[in-house]
């Protein structure tokens, strides 16, 4: 069975994703802050990597860990669900089916607790 990576078209579905994901984050005024000052060519380029990895894609992710990543930036659990709509919609602007779609938020899930890291709301 073909992973995820390759049902999507690979390394050029992957980076068309990713640019239409950072367009949404970065417009987004409730998003916005968490990426002032941020290399966003450098961002991409990690994002791609993590993203093909997670999909079953040749490539090896070899950046921090998602804690490491996102630690001391206050990300809401309202950011994280922000985030993830985006990137819903990114990939179903390129083309993902809805069950595709539905297989990778099932498979960011688990990393919402390694990713929110606002104390106000964490409690």
């Amino acid at each position: 069975m073909a992973s995820i990576f390759d049902q999507i078209g690979g390394a050029s579905a992957v980076s068309a994703v990713v640019d239409e994901f950072y367009q949404r984050v970065v417009a987004d005024p409730a998003l916005a802050g968490y990426f002032t000052g941020t290399d966003l060519d450098k961002l991409k380029a990690h994002q791609r990597s993590f993203v093909a990895a997670a999909l079953g894609g040749p490539q090896e992710y070899r950046g921090r860990t998602m804690g490491e990543a996102h630690a001391g930036l206050a990300i809401t659990a309202e950011a994280f669900d922000t985030v993830v709509g985006h990137l819903a919609g990114a990939l179903t602007h390129c083309g993902v089916p809805p069950e595709t779609i539905t297989t990778i938020a099932g498979a960011l899930a688990p990393l919402r607790d390694q990713i929110v890291n606002d104390q106000a709301s964490a409690a």
